[in-house]
């Protein structure tokens, strides 16, 4: 069940950043109408995404995915833009995730 969740984070995260990268670069780089659409729809397939974790309490996925697109945000930049973050940046990814591993995983009665 965490395995799932981990990877329906993950699979949220791509389709969240990716949207709105896409977007970005119709709109801030100018790559038009095109690449907007195509963000405006993995936009959408994200909000489907989270519909699908096993949790049923929307503000804790939600919550928890927010760590995830932290951390997920510094990835894409690294990876799709050449950003480089600081160490300050990874420290704050870090406990982003540990957040979201005690909001969706932490044992409850």
């Amino acid at each position: 069940m965490v395995v799932r969740s981990i990877l329906l984070f993950l699979l949220a995260a791509v389709a969240e950043i990716g949207g709105a990268w896409l977007v970005w670069q119709g709109v801030r780089e100018h790559r038009g109408l095109l690449w907007i659409g195509a963000g405006v729809l993995a936009l959408g397939a994200y909000g489907f995404v989270a519909t699908l974790q096993p949790d049923p309490n929307f503000g804790r996925v939600l919550a928890a995915y927010g760590g995830v697109f932290v951390a997920g945000s510094l990835a894409w930049g690294i990876v799709v833009d050449g950003f480089r973050p600081d160490r300050f940046d990874y420290v704050g990814a870090a406990i982003c995730l540990v957040g979201v591993g005690i909001i969706m995983y932490a044992p409850r009665g």
